[in-house]
Parts: structure tokens; sequence; C-alpha cells
């Protein structure tokens, strides 16, 4: 039986292939989904209604800030999230790369529930594996990281217990 979500991500992936999304998506979705999130107090994320999808919560590399980012995830079958840093195929890594790669213990909510996560880049050994599941659920998604002329920085975010009794 075929999916609404199956349906809509046929529909849509090679529209988020072509030049207009990957010029005018950076700059309108994150409003975007700041707004529906903000609208919904974080139980729907826009791009949620089509791939499964996190906010990512990090410390800023260089400020030490707090950082958020709307994100793409793909489960791993053994309860962690992949991530994928792909910038809209952009030259430059996205911030939240550099963000977890200085400080790999952040955060994400998904579907309104936050949880503390550890982050791990995937070993060049596991990528072609990993681009593949990712792939699964959202083909295409790998020519990303061909257009951008990067080698994309993947992520698997480990659940972290809450030291709570």
């Amino acid at each position: 039986m075929v999916r609404v979500v199956d349906v809509a991500r046929a529909v849509l992936a090679p529209l988020t292939r072509t030049r207009v999304f990957r010029r005018w998506g950076p700059i309108v979705l994150p409003s975007v989904e700041r707004f529906v999130t903000r609208l919904t107090g974080g139980r729907v994320q826009l791009s949620g209604l089509v791939v499964p999808s996190l906010v990512l919560h990090t410390t800023g590399a260089r400020s030490g800030e707090p950082r958020d980012a709307p994100l793409m995830y793909t489960p791993d079958g053994q309860g962690r999230a992949i991530v994928a840093g792909t910038n809209f195929a952009g030259e430059r890594h996205p911030a939240w790369t550099t963000n977890l790669l200085a400080h790999p213990d952040a955060a994400i909510t998904v579907r309104a529930r936050r949880m503390r996560v550890h982050a791990s880049l995937i070993a060049d050994t596991e990528r072609d594996a990993v681009w593949a599941r990712i792939e699964r659920q959202w083909p295409g998604y790998r020519g990303y990281e061909r257009d951008s002329g990067r080698t994309v920085r993947l992520f698997r975010l480990q659940p972290i217990a809450d030291d709570a009794p």
C-alpha cells in the first residue's frame, strides 16, 4: 500500500536537488521551521511531515552560546539518529557540524521531547553503508555531497541516559 508520505517524498526529493531550492531553501526554510515550531509548541516540524526531523541543540564552537538547528535525521535501527551536514550542497560545512566537533555532548528535540545525546563522527569505513540507509529514506540525498565538492560530515547521535534514579 502506498503511503501519502512516500508519495510526498517521491515528488519533493527531485525538487530539493534544483538550483532554485538550493538557493532559496537555506534562506526560507529555517524561518518557516522556527515559526511552525513556535506555533505548535515544538510538537510539529514542517520538514517532519515528510521525513523524520529533529532540532539539534549545540554549544557554539567559538561563542559557547546555545545554538539550534532543525535537521532531517535517519534512524540507524539501533535507537540512534544519523544526521548529515549537507548544508544544501553549499561549499562550507554547516556551523552545527563544527559545534559538534568541538562539543559532542548536545541535545535533540523530537516531537516536543528533549533528550541528551553524544555525537560521534561516522568513520570513513561506514560512510557508504550510512549513505545507503539515508538514501532509502530520501533518494538522491548524497547528491548534495557530490555537488558541494566536499566530504559531508555524518554524525551518529547516541542518546545519553539521564542520571535520575
